[in-house]
């Protein structure tokens, strides 16, 4: 069953006749770093002494990647920290994660999937992939053991099982591997659903997910979500290929299309569809790549700051206040969009310190970027020349965060806004992104964003004139009838 790209929109399935991966050469990224000594330690102080680090996975660094101005996101994940419960001892937890029902159903999933060492996997990724190749017969595919202790020796035995495979050739399927990925200075491990290995040498990455395909098609966010986080495994995939190739001399394709596993319609029956990712892999090393340091975000931290939740003997009551903890997370900067919401645990809080502040990144990327650097609200509504309430009431005044956010919400200001505006706004802290180069800064009369927010406040103000002569018409003309 085939999927097209209408049927699937803004999903890059596969449907092109490029030359295959194994054609070009693959990227050769600079090896993996490990951090210093004196960088765990102080990592290990910014979690509390005795708290084990949380590890990166997949889906976190590909909301990482999306917003990588963030500072504050950058340091917790790079350390660590567990902002769940970080997020409940501030007073404003995130509701995430799955049900136990879905992870039941996901996990009984896969195991059919990969049952009789991945029979049904194997056969769909001979058919929407290496059609050319010969097929995997049942008992060929070499399914090698990759337990070892710790995450370290994982990936070490990952790394040495697919150079194995990529010497001896034919079909092998790896479950759950371990890699590894840089991200702001310091190794994330990764553990993908699976990877294949097929008979030319070539690697590519097999996604999982217990989402359904109807009648051959899928969610395109959910499959979006799915290419995103494939494609930093592919990332991680790429150092390990370049680790092989120095040691064999062979050239080790990491193909850019990655094999989606979902359930056809509603039964447990396996379907799958080949997705490109390209783009999301150009997105994601471009991003990851823009992330500042770990090391050096936290020697800018005031000496002594840490996210110690200091948890009582039963492991689970906090014994440290929040406002100690709400000083320590401010020190970090922060990028909150509104998009943080579905992919990061503390939004909620970075969301109320942003309405508190009036800052106009609570509005949504698209108006940060059209506002330049007007960066509060009540400096949007002063160049809008609004001033106070129009109707001496106190709606739309300079000075109220929530009010003020309605007010330019209803001026109809951010429709349309250039994307690189979007992406620069997520780069420094609060998304000032040059703001203070910009020339909107000092709310200059010239100005193109106080121009369009100064023609935008005339059309309110003449469109709320005219609404209120006609109601008053209406009532004129009521007036004899009673």
């Amino acid at each position: 069953m085939s999927v097209t790209d209408a049927r699937l929109p803004r999903v890059n399935v596969f449907r092109d006749s490029r030359p295959a991966a194994a054609d070009r050469p693959p990227r050769q990224p600079p090896p993996l770093p490990q951090p210093t000594t004196g960088l765990r330690q102080r990592l290990s102080e910014l979690r509390g002494p005795g708290v084990r680090p949380r590890p990166l996975d997949a889906r976190a660094l590909a909301a990482l990647a999306a917003n990588p101005g963030c500072r504050r996101r950058s340091l917790l994940d790079g350390a660590g920290v567990d902002k769940a419960a970080l997020a409940g001892a501030l007073g404003s937890p995130a509701p995430f994660g799955q049900s136990q029902f879905a992870l039941a159903r996901g996990n009984s999933f896969e195991a059919r999937v990969k049952a009789d060492d991945g029979a049904d996997l194997m056969r769909l990724l001979h058919e929407r992939m290496d059609a050319g190749a010969a097929p995997p017969e049942p008992g060929a595919v070499a399914v090698p053991d990759l337990s070892a202790a710790g995450p370290e020796g994982r990936a070490a035995r990952t790394a040495l099982a697919l150079r194995e495979a990529t010497t001896a050739g034919g079909w092998t399927l790896l479950d759950h591997p371990m890699l590894t990925l840089e991200v702001a200075g310091s190794p994330a491990y990764l553990e993908p659903d699976a990877v294949v290995v097929h008979p030319d040498g070539g690697w590519t990455v097999v996604e999982i997910k217990s989402f359904p395909m109807i009648d051959g098609a899928a969610d395109p966010a959910k499959v979006g979500a799915a290419a995103r986080q494939a494609a930093v495994y592919v990332l991680a995939l790429e150092r390990v290929a370049a680790q092989v190739a120095a040691a064999t001399g062979r050239t080790v394709p990491v193909r850019d299309r990655v094999l989606l596993v979902c359930p056809k319609d509603f039964a447990n029956l396996p379907t799958a569809e080949a997705v490109d990712v390209r783009k999301q892999l150009a997105t994601t090393r471009r991003q990851l790549q823009r992330l500042t340091k770990v090391e050096e975000i936290a020697g800018q931290l005031p000496p002594g700051t840490t996210f110690d939740l200091r948890l009582a003997d039963d492991g689970k009551t906090v014994t440290r206040s929040a406002e100690e903890l709400a000083e320590a997370v401010e020190a970090v900067d922060a990028a909150y969009a509104p998009e943080c919401l579905a992919a990061c645990e503390l939004a909620f809080h970075c969301r109320g310190r942003s309405r508190a502040a009036g800052a106009v990144e609570s509005l949504g990327r698209g108006v940060r970027g059209e506002l330049g650097g007007l960066r509060t609200v009540a400096e949007v509504l002063e160049a809008a020349g609004t001033g106070r309430a129009e109707n001496g009431t106190g709606d739309g005044r300079a000075g109220d965060g929530r009010t003020g956010v309605g007010s330019l919400a209803r001026t109809g200001c951010g429709a349309g806004a250039d994307d690189q505006a979007r992406t620069d706004a997520t780069t420094l802290p609060h998304g000032r992104a040059g703001a203070d180069d910009h020339p909107d800064t000092g709310l200059s009369p010239d100005a193109p964003a106080t121009e369009a927010l100064r023609r935008a406040a005339a059309l309110r103000s003449e469109a709320l004139a005219a609404a209120r002569r006609a109601q008053a018409s209406a009532q004129a003309e009521e007036a004899p009838c009673r």
